[in-house]
Formats: structure tokens, C-alpha cells, sequence
């Protein structure tokens, strides 16, 4: 194992190295990681119905804006501390997922080539999307149905789903846009094969210093996310089909990716994952940043939200825009740094968690909807409705993968 202060060595290095350097199959942190992030997915779905901001329950699911679609069940009970939890997570945990995601992405390539890497994504990808989109989306916005007053039957309630114009999938969104970023991945590994070797071989200074990294990723996200920002409203999302995307996050969500590659083909143990190296020593000033930058987000939107619309030029927009990309890698750092410092070894449960962690996220959002749902009229306050929620999810969400999981055919794509 290469530690992060060792030198790079001083020549280059080619595809074979890369692979003999870097652990391909696993690396216990970063799928502790990958399954930790899952889970604030979930306890972010369960919390939405209880957001102080949440909007009244729709009477149609066709009247403009269409709320439904980010809070399927909304819940008279609201607590103010679900709406920072909210937006803290909103902020960063995609585009950590993004990165993530494109960790694993290089040595696959390397492995597989692009025919077969391509393939193995379709099945792993492809399949699970049609299922979140044709059975578990329209079973997690049933209750959105419900709760309009209308008549409670299949019939009338698919006779409004296919007339909205487009086929909501819910939280799946992120598992096709990620196909689509591998499969420009894969063509242009077919193009130029050795290119790959060379984002591996990322400047030393970015790749030994997280600071740097940081400081790179914090430019580059802003030129991508900044214009996006201004040309979009955050609130804006694209959508045809059951395929959509928050459009002002579309080209971030592809330098997070971008830079999840060019780490993970420097080597899933060394650099800024290496389990000694100066991320993960320095995770308390790391975590601290997080808090300081998503404080500064707060600051800069509240004061911007009580402003005149008269008053708030473009300098403002660019402001909010430059703490949001700020928060954003603040918080993705803050959680690596946590997690290559604590989650390096292997406990039994959370095996059990990275294994059935994408299952989880495939299925958990009907699970989510429905027990939001059934506590409409039981008179608890939000923090325990909101964390009952959760905890139901989670285990139901957790044992029905791990069912799933005992059919072969199920097993091989989750």
C-alpha cells in the first residue's frame, strides 16, 4: 500500500500498473461509504413529509407545480429541524454519490473493456431502473394520489398518472443518469484507451494534498455549475419520459463523477483514500469546514430571501452560487475524510449493509410514502413520525433486499 506523503513515482505509469497499484475489488471505507450515503438517502425520503416548508397536499395530480413528485405524503405535523437536516443533505450527498460511483469506473474499464464494462452497467443499471420507474414509482406516488381526495381507485388513479405528460421515477433518476455517464465513459475509453492513463496519473499536488483537490474541484464545479445556476432556477428540473434531472446540477453531477474516475484510477488505497494519508488525519478540520461553508450557505440564502426581488442582482445569484459549490465539496470532503479514518475495518452488520445498500436504494421510496401514509392521523410529533419512518424503512427496505437477494437472478444485478 502506498501511503499519500510517499512520492509518485517518476515515471509514468501504464494501464498494467494501474491496475497492480490500486485494489480493484474492494475497498471496506469506500463501500462503507457508498452504503452510508444510502442510508441518508433514506432518512432524507422519510423526513420530507415533515419539512416545515412542505407544500398542502395537491388536489390533482395534474395541477401546476407538481410538488408530489419531490413529497409524496405531507403530513400536518412539521418540525424546523428536518428542514436544515434537508438541506444540508440536498446540497452534497448526489454529487458525493456521483463520485462515488465513478471511483470503481477505470479499473472496471481496464478489466472488462468497453463492450463488456458497458454491458455488465446495462444489466446492473438498466434493469433496476425500469423496475424503480414502471413498479416502484407508481406504487410510492399512489399515496400522493390518495391524499388529493379523489376517487381512491386503481382505475382513476392511473387514468391521472398517464395523463401527466411524462412518467415520474422518483429517486431512480441518478441510477440512469449515471448509465448515461458510463456509457460516454466507456466510448471514449474505445476511442483512446491510453488518455485513461494519464487522468490517473492527476497532478501530485492534488492527488497527495486534499487541500488542493478541494481547491480544484471548488473552481471546477463553480465554471460548471455557476452559469447553469443563473440560465436555471435550483427548483428546476428536466424531464421526458420516466428519465429527469435537476438541470441546474447536470454538469456539476459530471465533475463530481469526472473526479471520482481520476481518483479511483490513482488507486482506490492511496492518495486521498488512503486510510493513513492526510485526508483522513485531518478529518476533524474537514468536518469542521463542512459545518463553516454549509453555515455560510444558510447566511447568504436567508439574507438573500428577505431581500426586495428588486435588489437581488446577479452578483447575489453568483454569491449563492459560489457557497452552494462551496458546501457542496465542503461536505463530500468532510464525509471521505470521516469515513477512510473509521469505517477501514469489517463489522458483520455493515457487510450485510454495503451488500444490500443499491437494493435498498432501488426499493426503499414506496416504503417510504406508504408508512408516511399510515401515520397521517396518529397524533405524534413530527421528530418521531419523521425517525419512525426511518427506522421502518430501513429495515424494511434492508430484509426485503436481502430476500430479493436469495434469487439468483435477483443476486446478480443487486
Amino acid at each position: 500500500m502506498t501511503n499519500a506523503l510517499t512520492p509518485a513515482p517518476a515515471t509514468p505509469m501504464s494501464s498494467a500498473e494501474v491496475v497492480s497499484t490500486s485494489h480493484i475489488g474492494d475497498n471496506v471505507a469506500v463501500g462503507t461509504l457508498r452504503a452510508g450515503v444510502t442510508v441518508l438517502v433514506l432518512a432524507h425520503h422519510a423526513v420530507l413529509a415533515y419539512h416545515p416548508m412542505a407544500p398542502a397536499p395537491p388536489t390533482s395530480l395534474l395541477v401546476e407545480p407538481r410538488w408530489w413528485g419531490a413529497f409524496p405524503v405531507v403530513d400536518s405535523q412539521r418540525w424546523a429541524g428536518f428542514a436544515l437536516f434537508t438541506w444540508f443533505n440536498d446540497i452534497f450527498f448526489m454529487a458525493l454519490m456521483f463520485f462515488i460511483s465513478g471511483l470503481f469506473v477505470w479499473n472496471s474499464l481496464l478489466r472488462k473493456g468497453s463492450g463488456r464494462f458497458l454491458r455488465d452497467r446495462a444489466l446492473r443499471l438498466g434493469l433496476p431502473f425500469v423496475v424503480a420507474a414502471a413498479v416502484i414509482s407508481p406504487l410510492a406516488y399512489y399515496p400522493s394520489y390518495l391524499q388529493t381526495g379523489a376517487d381512491p381507485g386503481l382505475t382513476s388513479f392511473w387514468r391521472q398518472w398517464l395523463s401527466l405528460g411524462n412518467w415520474p421515477a422518483g429517486p431512480a433518476w441518478f441510477i440512469w443518469l449515471l448509465l448515461v455517464f458510463d456509457a460516454i465513459a466507456a466510448g471514449l475509453f474505445a476511442l483512446a484507451p491510453r488518455r485513461g492513463d494519464r487522468h490517473g496519473r492527476m497532478p501530485e499536488c492534488a492527488r497527495s494534498r486534499p487541500a488542493v483537490f478541494f481547491g480544484l474541484l471548488i473552481v471546477v464545479s463553480a465554471a460548471a455549475y455557476i452559469p447553469m445556476a443563473l440560465a436555471f432556477s435550483p427548483l428546476e428540473w428536466t424531464a421526458f419520459g420516466p428519465f429527469s434531472f435537476q438541470t441546474s446540477r447536470l454538469f456539476l453531477y459530471v465533475i463530481y463523477f469526472v473526479a471520482g474516475v481520476g481518483v479511483g484510477a490513482y488507486g482506490l488505497q492511496r492518495g486521498l483514500l488512503a486510510p493513513d494519508g492526510r485526508l483522513a488525519q485531518r478529518w476533524p478540520l474537514w468536518v469542521l469546514a463542512s459545518l463553516v461553508a454549509f453555515g455560510l450557505t444558510v447566511y447568504l440564502t436567508l439574507m438573500i430571501l428577505v431581500m426586495p426581488a428588486e435588489a437581488i442582482s446577479p452578483g447575489w445569484e453568483i454569491a449563492g452560487g459560489l457557497t452552494f459549490v462551496l458546501s457542496c465539496g465542503a461536505s463530500a470532503s468532510g464525509f471521505l475524510a470521516l469515513f477512510m479514518r473509521f469505517a477501514g475495518r469489517r463489522v458483520r452488520a455493515l457487510d450485510s449493509l454495503r451488500d444490500n445498500a443499491y437494493g435498498m436504494y432501488v426499493i426503499h421510496y414506496a416504503f417510504v410514502s406508504w408508512l408516511q401514509l399510515s401515520l397521517l392521523r396518529v397524533p405524534l410529533s413530527a421528530p418521531v413520525k419523521g425517525a419512525g419512518v426511518f427506522l421502518s424503512t430501513l429495515a424494511l427496505s434492508w430484509g426485503s433486499t436481502i430476500a430479493l437477494r436469495r434469487v439468483p437472478a435477483v443476486a446478480r444485478v443487486i
